[in-house]
């Protein structure tokens, strides 16, 4: 039997938000284990001055639980 869990995390990047997945993503990989997926919760943009200074995203990423 497999067991899978969910954590949610936030991830920023100033260049895209394709940017900020990867860069979760990759985060996520040194201390989760066994990840089989992720999905886009959230997606959100920073503004200053009216112009876009960052991408913000909030990822629900799925592992397989050790045995």
């Amino acid at each position: 039997m497999t067991v899978a869990k969910v954590s949610e995390i936030t991830s920023t990047s100033d260049k895209s938000f394709s940017d900020a997945i990867q860069k979760g993503i990759k985060r996520a990989n040194k201390t989760l284990h066994g990840i089989s997926g992720a999905w886009v919760a959230d997606q959100e943009v920073m503004v200053d001055k009216g112009k876009v200074t960052g991408y913000r995203v909030r990822l629900r990423i799925t592992f397989v639980l050790e045995t």
